[in-house]
């Protein structure tokens, strides 16, 4: 039987990264306001946890995406180093620059370009709370 899994990515800012990360992979933001409406409905959490983001109730400091589930957590220390894993995003054949161009409209920045000899070329990104990945 396959486990169940999600990555759960730091964060500063979770709404803002699902967001980006939604609008970068074609994926859709959760929207958890049922659950949220259930639980403060039966007192397990109290109006403190919750915040609203573009018309969603969410969980204060939490929000994902869904598709691949990818949970973003707000985390007080920024990053500090070079991300141990991270995302391809792979482009249709030869859409590499149409991909790069519209990553960066969503608010990412191209680092440097990777050449790997017959394999082609990448980009090397980051998001918008310089996170590392890379645009094949």
């Amino acid at each position: 039987m396959a486990l169940s899994w999600k990555l759960v990515i730091d964060s500063t800012n979770a709404p803002a990264q699902a967001d980006f990360w939604a609008a970068a992979l074609e994926y859709e933001v959760e929207d958890p306001s049922a659950l949220v409406q259930q639980l403060l409905a039966a007192g397990r959490i109290g109006a403190e946890a919750i915040v609203e983001h573009r018309g969603r109730q969410i969980f204060r400091g939490y929000d994902a995406i869904r598709h691949r589930r990818l949970l973003f957590q707000e985390v007080s220390e920024r990053k500090s180093g070079k991300n141990r894993l991270h995302i391809d995003v792979h482009s249709e054949p030869g859409g590499l620059d149409k991909l790069v161009a519209r990553l960066e409209e969503l608010g990412a920045t191209r680092v440097c370009e990777v050449e790997k000899g017959p394999a082609g070329h990448w980009w090397i990104m980051q998001d918008p709370e310089g996170n590392e990945f890379c645009a094949a």
